[in-house]
């Protein structure tokens, strides 16, 4: 396996300038020399201009959040991270790879989640490349593979949850910070190999697909329903025993058990309506 190593190289401002004046020097010999006649002049000029030309591929430029991968005849011989213009071995060959942060906005996927539900779901994962040498030689085309295993990642992370449930529970739609960290935490081990290193990893589309969509925003809402009716009716009892208990307290009143029934009756009815309570006005007695 190929590990990255950090290979020293001068800076390039120093030979550009003997390459320059290099180059200038053999045009004004071989311009003069042709001028006079001088064979004793002419050959080293055109030595000076294979040799100038011959040097000028050493230079390469580095520019921020870049790096150059140097190999010799498939030899790697290290990654150069010094910025600017730099110069190496003519023969070396040099082969640019950017560190910079990058996005993946993955398709949109159909999968089953662990219900058995259909599902459609998208994921972004920030990456960028920590390794050029693993990045270069382990894998055929990393980019490719960043894509294809995020891909992977997000089919298997559907299929180990269910989409929605109870709140005790992860799910897809309810723990979405434990399921970005479940997501970052697969990628980076799927892609460890490749010399890449995830950022950030979450969610950017779950929703169910649209064949079952209608059957379960309708299962959604009645269990919306449920959840507040039973929260209206504990809170209509307490209310209920609270108003019991201060008559009771203040003495106020005195019921018998039909009545007690008649007004715990009366007090759900009120306090558990959808609608708001009609008045009725009772010109009689208590017990008419």
């Amino acid at each position: 396996m190929h590990k990255e190593k950090r290979i020293a190289t001068m800076s390039g401002w120093g030979m550009l300038f003997a390459i320059l004046a290099l180059l200038g020097g053999s045009v004004w010999a071989l311009v003069w020399a042709i001028g006079h006649g001088s064979l004793g002049v002419l050959w080293p000029a055109i030595f000076g201009l294979v040799l100038g030309f011959f040097l000028l591929p050493g230079l390469f430029v580095i520019n921020p959040n870049e790096a150059v991968v140097i190999l010799l005849a498939g030899d790697y011989k290290g990654t150069s991270r010094q910025i600017g213009l730099r110069y190496a071995n003519p023969f070396f060959t040099k082969r640019k790879i950017s560190l910079k942060a990058r996005n993946l906005n993955g398709d949109r996927l159909k999968v089953n989640d662990l219900s058995g539900n259909p599902i459609e779901i998208a994921a972004v994962v920030v990456w960028r490349v920590s390794d050029t040498a693993e990045a270069l030689f382990e894998v055929d085309d990393y980019e490719t593979y960043v894509t294809i295993q995020s891909e992977s990642a997000v089919r298997h992370l559907a299929g180990a949850y269910p989409y929605d449930g109870d709140d005790s529970e992860l799910t897809l739609r309810g723990t979405t910070d434990a399921i970005s960290d479940h997501l970052q935490k697969e990628l980076q081990e799927r892609l460890d190999k490749a010399g890449v290193t995830v950022i950030e990893a979450r969610l950017s589309h779950l929703a169910y697909a649209p064949e079952i969509a209608h059957a379960m925003l309708q299962r959604q809402q009645a269990s919306a329903v449920v959840a507040a009716r039973t929260k209206i009716v504990e809170g209509a009892v307490g209310m209920v025993e609270m108003a019991l208990k201060e008559l009771g307290d203040k003495d106020l009143v005195n019921f018998d058990e039909d009545r007690k029934a008649v007004m715990i009756s009366n007090l759900l009815v009120v306090l558990c309506s959808e609608h708001a309570a009609q008045p009725v006005i009772n010109t009689g007695t208590l017990h008419q």
